[in-house]
């Protein structure tokens, strides 16, 4: 056999997170010896990009896994100029600043059924 089927009892993570925790966060799981793959992504209200990283840990170490996310992406407010993304040129729009949250991440847990490693 090339490959191997490893242990079941595992979770596929996927987070998604702003670019600006990207590196903070990839630091702490090398550190902390979590094996994961990098996607570029953008989405959200802003447009702005973000990270998706993929990861399949053990049941034991989801936790973990969600404590160093959890600590390494926090929320936080941004003020950004509002302008409509259909706007006409000829009329004249005068942008307001508003707030918005930004960073934090969206986490997603799925149940493996099956893990090769070739």
């Amino acid at each position: 056999m090339i490959g191997g089927i490893l242990s079941a009892n595992m979770k596929l993570v996927v987070c998604i997170v702003h670019n600006r925790d990207r590196n903070r966060l990839c630091d702490q799981l090398v550190k902390s010896e979590f094996k994961f793959t990098v996607i570029g992504s953008s989405g959200g209200f802003l447009r702005e990009g973000n990270t998706t990283l993929l990861s399949c840990v053990q049941d034991d170490k989801l936790d973990l896994l969600k404590q160093i996310i959890e600590v390494n992406c926090r929320a936080r407010e941004q003020v950004v100029n509002a302008v409509p993304y259909e706007s006409a040129a000829s009329v004249a729009f005068v942008p307001s600043a508003m707030t918005v949250q930004v960073g934090g991440a969206v986490v997603f847990v799925v149940e493996v059924n099956e893990f090769v490693r070739f």
